[in-house]
Parts: C-alpha cells; sequence; structure tokens
C-alpha cells in the first residue's frame, strides 16, 4: 500500500468517550456488541475494582500537582470512575481538584496542556458564542449548570488568563461529587478577555488572548452577550460566576441578578456559609443577630459580601434596616472606611462611618486601625477577609475578648501564609472564649483541657446543596430567602454548645448534608414564588435527583 492510502487504525468511539467509557469494566457481551473484540484484556473488572486500582495510581504519583494531573487524565477517559473514586475519597481529594492544588494546575494550564475540557469564548471573536455553544450539541433542555470564569481573581493568586478555565472544571467537579449534579448536564466556560499577567503575555507557550485586559463598555458588552447567549441556549442552566475580579463581580450580580438565573459563589456562596458559622455561635454566644457588632477586616468583594449576609440576618431577626446597617464597620488598607475618603467603592458606601462620629478615636497616619476600632465598638464579630497574615495580632483578641463575653472571630481568608491569625493562637489570647471558624483546615487545638475542633467556612459544604436546590426548584433566581436557608441548613448539621464544638459540619458526610441543604432550598424556593417546579415530596425528589456514579444497564451503547 503507497503513503498516501496508508490509514490510522481506528479507535472505537466508546473507548475515547469518557461519559460511556467503561473501560475494562465492560462484559464479553458489551464487547461484542460495542466493537470491542479484541481491543482489551480479556479480564474483566468491576467498578469497585477499577476504583481500587485507579486510587493507588493516584497515590503512587510523587506531588499533589501530579495527581492532579493523574485525575483530570482519568477525567477524560473515564466520568463514572473519576467521580466514584473523589466520591469514595473526598476529603483528601477535595484539595487536589480544587483549592489548593487547583490554583497550582491553573499557574501551569499552557504547559501541561493536554486536552480541552468545556467551551472557551473569546472578547476578540464575541460573535463566535453562540457557534462555539452549538458545537456541544445538547438541546435547551439538556444543561443544568454552566460555571465560568473571567479568571481576574483566581482564589488568592489573582489574574490567570485562560488558564482560570480549571476552575470552572474543578468547581463543577464539586458540585457533582458532593451533591451528585450529573455530568453530563454541566459545562465549564472560560471568559478571556485577557490577561494583565506579565509572565502569561511573554510566555511563548500561553494559550490565551496574548493582550492586556479588555474593561469599560467592551467588557460588560461581551459579558451581556454571554448572559444572553447563555440562558437563551440553555434556559434552564443556573450560571455560576466564578473569580471574578471585586468590582466586576458585584455589578455583574447587582445588574443581572433579577434578569437571570445567577449565583456568585465568591460572593453569596463565601457569604452564606460564614453566616452559617455565625448562626451556630450565635446560638452559644447568647447575642441574638439582630444585636451583633462586625467589624469587617478587609472590605473587599468578599469582606462586604459576607457583610451584607449578615446584616440581612440581622433584620430579619428584627432589626431596622437602617440600623444593622450602622451595626457594620468595615476595615480596608486606608484603615476604617469614612464617608469623606476619596475612593470608595459603591458597596462600601453604605457602610462607611460619618467622620464626626469617629472624630476623637485615635489615628495611626492618619487611619484608624483595626486595634483602635476593636476597643472603641467592641464588636461581637471579627471577620477577616483581608489576606493580611498576623493581623489578628494578641493585643486585637485580648480587646476584643474583654468587650464580649464569648468573641466571633473568624480569620478566612487563604491559604495558611494569608491567614489573619491561627486558631491556637486566637484560643490561647481570648483565655478559651473565641468561638473560631477559619477558612482552611486546621487540626483540632488542645488548650486547658479542652479539645476544640475548628470549622472550615468551606464553600463546598454549602454551594452544592445550594445549586442542586436550585436546579430541583427551577428557581428563577437565587433569592436571599434560598441563600438564608442555605445557611441554616448547615448550620443545623451541628451541635455546637459542647465544649470546643465545632461551628461547622465536616466534609466527611457532605453528599448526605448537600442532600439536606438541597431540601431546604427548595422549600425556601417554593415560599419565596421562585420555584417552577413544586415536588410534593421535597426530600425524595432531591435524592432521585443526585446522580450516581454507577455503571448503569444500556449507558454505554
Amino acid at each position: 500500500m503507497t503513503e498516501s492510502h496508508a490509514r490510522t487504525p481506528a479507535i472505537p468511539s466508546v473507548l475515547i468517550d469518557p461519559l460511556r467509557n467503561r473501560g475494562v469494566a465492560f462484559t464479553p457481551e458489551d464487547r461484542e456488541a460495542l466493537g470491542l473484540t479484541g481491543r482489551l484484556p480479556s479480564g474483566v473488572l468491576a467498578l469497585e475494582q477499577q476504583t481500587q486500582r485507579a486510587y493507588q495510581q493516584m497515590q503512587a504519583q510523587g506531588s499533589d500537582l501530579a495527581k492532579n494531573v493523574y485525575l483530570e487524565q482519568l477525567h477524560d477517559r473515564n466520568e463514572t470512575l473519576y467521580f466514584r473514586v473523589l466520591v469514595e475519597h473526598l476529603v483528601e481529594l477535595l484539595p487536589i481538584v480544587y483549592d489548593p492544588t487547583v490554583g497550582e494546575a491553573i499557574e501551569k494550564y499552557s504547559h501541561e496542556y493536554r486536552r480541552p475540557r468545556g467551551i472557551f469564548l473569546s472578547i476578540d471573536r464575541p460573535d463566535d458564542m453562540e457557534k462555539a455553544f452549538a458545537t456541544l450539541q445538547l438541546g435547551p433542555e439538556d444543561v443544568d449548570l454552566i460555571v465560568c470564569t473571567d479568571a481576574e481573581e483566581i482564589l488568592g493568586i489573582g489574574d490567570w488568563g485562560v488558564g482560570g478555565i480549571q476552575i470552572s472544571v474543578g468547581k463543577l467537579a464539586v458540585y457533582t461529587a458532593a451533591a451528585g449534579i450529573d455530568p453530563r448536564r454541566v459545562v465549564p466556560v472560560s471568559l478571556d478577555v485577557g490577561t494583565d499577567r506579565r509572565s502569561l503575555l511573554d510566555d511563548p507557550l500561553y494559550l490565551g488572548n496574548r493582550h492586556s485586559r479588555v474593561r469599560g463598555a467592551d467588557y460588560d458588552a461581551f459579558i451581556e452577550r454571554y448572559l444572553e447567549t447563555a440562558s437563551s441556549t440553555f434556559p434552564d442552566a443556573l450560571l455560576h460566576f466564578e473569580d471574578f475580579g471585586p468590582s466586576n463581580a458585584r455589578r455583574i450580580l447587582e445588574q443581572y441578578g433579577g434578569r437571570y438565573r445567577i449565583f456568585n459563589d465568591d460572593m453569596q456562596g463565601t457569604g452564606a456559609i460564614t453566616l452559617a458559622a455565625a448562626l451556630s455561635a450565635v446560638k452559644v454566644s447568647g447575642v441574638r443577630m439582630r444585636d451583633q457588632k462586625l467589624v469587617v477586616f478587609g472590605a473587599g468583594t468578599a469582606g462586604v459580601g459576607i457583610a451584607d449576609q449578615l446584616r440581612d440576618a440581622m433584620v430579619r431577626d428584627g432589626a431596622d434596616p437602617q440600623q444593622a446597617a450602622a451595626q457594620v464597620w468595615l476595615i480596608d488598607k486606608q484603615g476604617l472606611l469614612t464617608r469623606d475618603m476619596d475612593g470608595l467603592r459603591d458597596f462600601q458606601q453604605p457602610y462607611a462611618r460619618d467622620p464626626d462620629e469617629v472624630a476623637d478615636w485615635t489615628r495611626d497616619d492618619g487611619a484608624i486601625s483595626l486595634l483602635e476600632t476593636v476597643r472603641r465598638v467592641e464588636p461581637t464579630i471579627l471577620l477577616g477577609t483581608s489576606t493580611a497574615h498576623g493581623a489578628f495580632t494578641r493585643e486585637v483578641v485580648q480587646s476584643m475578648s474583654e468587650g464580649t463575653e464569648r468573641p466571633i472571630i473568624f480569620p478566612i481568608s487563604n491559604p495558611t501564609s494569608r491567614i489573619e491569625a491561627m486558631p491556637a493562637d486566637v484560643i490561647a489570647w481570648s483565655g478559651g472564649k473565641a468561638l473560631v471558624a477559619t477558612g482552611i483546615p486546621v487540626p483540632p487545638v488542645e488548650y486547658d483541657g479542652v479539645t476544640y475542633e475548628i470549622g472550615q467556612a468551606n464553600n463546598a459544604l454549602l454551594y452544592p446543596g445550594l445549586g442542586l436546590g436550585t436546579i430541583v426548584s427551577g428557581a428563577s433566581q437565587v433569592s436571599s430567602g434560598m441563600l438564608l436557608a442555605a445557611a441554616q441548613a448547615v448550620a443545623d448539621q451541628v451541635d455546637p454548645s459542647g465544649p470546643g464544638a465545632s461551628l461547622l459540619p465536616p466534609v466527611e458526610n457532605l453528599r448526605e448534608s448537600s442532600a439536606a441543604t438541597a431540601t431546604a432550598v427548595v422549600k425556601a424556593a417554593l415560599d419565596d414564588g421562585v420555584a417552577t417546579s413544586k415536588p410534593t415530596d421535597v426530600s425524595e425528589t432531591v435524592r432521585k435527583a443526585m446522580w450516581q456514579p454507577i455503571y448503569t444497564d444500556g449507558a454505554a451503547a
């Protein structure tokens, strides 16, 4: 045969389709029916055996990044097996497929690139948007969830351009593993608007747009077109926004939240899981939510988003809206925020203090410090979202402990190198009185004969169940009532009253936790009048909606 007529041996399509591939789990009858005769070793392994082998292979990898890469390759080969491994080892593997290891995978995306996953939309080619979604070959009712990012503020590592697609992929993996959202009905999306990271622009292997971030009217038009296209193509899908820059994240949510089924995890999810921890702490402190005084150290999108939800919880507990806002103090790089400051963001302004109110407060280089604010305000809750390591000093914690019997202290910045204070120090400095939750996993703390379990304000405890509940209810929007219901459902899964008890449930029971959260969210959607589906048995409907990582009859056909 001449070279021009040579052909590459064909690979049966079922072996390269991760949704259908079962590998050596295909029975002899399957192999005959699917044209796989002679294409697999003779042995047939059950899914349980495949899971054991894949887990052993993953463990043999030399680093967390290598484990992440291995799991992504498994994801690309056999989705059922990938999620079975993930579900069975969820506590161990969450940090591998998501934060913190996914951050390293994002940084090295262009160099570790192997196979595309998801949809890549470029601001340079906005007219391709409809064509891109059409390549999925999915109908209007075939997608439940889309996670998109423009990757401006990835985790704690900033702008990483097109590599941010990995955050969308990782987020969806958690949705499926934790809440059983069907992986065949989700889409990760990269909104590539450029990058301001010089190392990416100078990298000859970088795979994204090679220009600085587009901002202003062109950016806004691109986002609006994305929302219009995604929602019209898949009208039942929840549109999850992830790791957008602070001003864009809030503006998009406020501008479009009433028109589209939008959820922003950085604002709403972080706020809701922190609210869950606060609701647990309030049970212990004895101070009602409406009477809480909150100091937020780090007044960016996450910090103010949390403040908004805590303020709303105060109002729901009977506080006057204006009074509730007055019970919140924001501190940022320029110190305590006051109304006479230049450059305040629109979302900070409702909480900025009257300059006359603080005229006699002590200033350091013109700024009112965290310590001075704590001394003057005597807050009941101190929230850290600053990424300023060590900002919650001994003096700050001791001063807060003098002003309230059971201070609620949440240093939730991550990773560990950016946390405001370690729980062991907070507990010791407060004489064991502080009620603590963090944004990182922390081992139990021993102090004065008591073991303190430190709850992690991990969004994965909340957003999967919230997403599942939104999908099951067909909610037209994610209402404030649904967010509160999710937070309350998480808080209700733990008894914080015992000495040293955690304020939040462990990750170990995440699928059960997500089912309970989803049930509460569906009921809230019904109560708020935003549900389009009205199941009679909500709990049973939620459980039936949860996809299971098993091989089902006929699934490979």
